[in-house]
């Protein structure tokens, strides 16, 4: 069994906005910005190629889809399909990936599900895998509050119901990925987040998705402006730290531009934090 990380598209965001609470001197220390106040962020995917040969993918980040317009608007570095080249590049092509695992459907998520925008009529890639989507946020996806309803790729929603290959997870977490991945939801960031935990022997590895988008959001109290319910995160947080640090466990980041993956640990006055560890160490 193997993991790996696998850069996607970058993009930069305004630092206020994804550190939410936390004041400009303290996150401009840990996320240095540009002259837009812009931070720069990974959308990057997680593979697990296991012992029988299956692909599996956790996201597919935000991808080359938008018009120019769009990709400058929200700060996508990139215009050709980043993750699609290097799946390629790994030995494990998108039409290879056997299972697609979606934390939620935010764009900078799933976008990489599409084609790339001068790729002929949108598409959906990875032509034999199943999506994975946790149901209740598959509702919200289909019908969005108003203030995260720009969040959403409408066509996607529609191209992934005519697949016939969208497997809906309920909220006792069991699916046939079991007992190998398992999940737990989380509602702080959008209802219906979906964290996907890869069960090893040396211990949990949880993909936090936007519950934890990168190391400096290990410390329990620092929340994003884009989260619906920031105290609720931080309390799901909180017991998702905990349970991990109390069994080895490590949380792999989508959005850190830097790290990929750390270890969970707790210092004697109860703080949160990560020391960084090789994914593809992990077995």
């Amino acid at each position: 069994m193997k993991l790996r990380a696998i850069d996607g598209n970058t993009q930069k965001l305004d630092g206020g906005a994804m550190y939410g609470n936390a004041p400009r001197p303290l996150w401009e220390t840990w996320s240095p910005p540009d002259e837009k106040n812009r931070i720069t962020l990974a959308c990057r995917a997680l593979l697990l190629t296991t012992d029988d040969g299956r692909n599996i993918l956790f996201e597919t980040g935000i991808g080359a889809f938008f018009d120019p317009k769009m990709r400058e608007r929200f700060g996508v570095v990139e215009s050709d399909h980043v993750l699609a080249k290097n799946l390629s590049a790994a030995g494990a092509p998108h039409e290879e990936i056997d299972a697609v695992v979606l934390s939620h459907l935010h764009f900078d998520h799933a976008g990489g599900l599409l084609s790339a925008f001068d790729d002929g009529p949108q598409r959906l890639l990875f032509p034999k895998a199943k999506f994975y989507v946790g149901a209740s946020h598959w509702a919200r996806a289909k019908a969005p509050h108003a203030r995260d309803r720009a969040s959403f790729v409408p066509s996607l929603n529609a191209l992934l119901e005519a697949s016939g290959r969208l497997v809906l997870v309920g909220e006792d977490g069991q699916s046939d990925l079991a007992p190998l991945v398992t999940f737990r939801f989380s509602s702080g960031h959008t209802p219906g987040l979906m964290l996907a935990q890869v069960n090893l022997a040396s211990g949990p590895v949880v993909f936090v998705a936007d519950l934890i988008p990168g190391m400096p959001w290990v410390h329990a109290p620092i929340t994003m402006g884009y989260d619906r319910y920031p105290e609720l995160l931080v309390d799901e947080k909180t017991a998702l730290l905990g349970d991990l640090a109390a069994h080895q466990g490590k949380v792999f980041f989508t959005h850190d531009p830097k790290d990929a993956c750390g270890v969970v640990k707790q210092h004697e006055n109860g703080r949160f934090y990560a020391e960084r560890v090789d994914v593809g160490t992990l077995s």
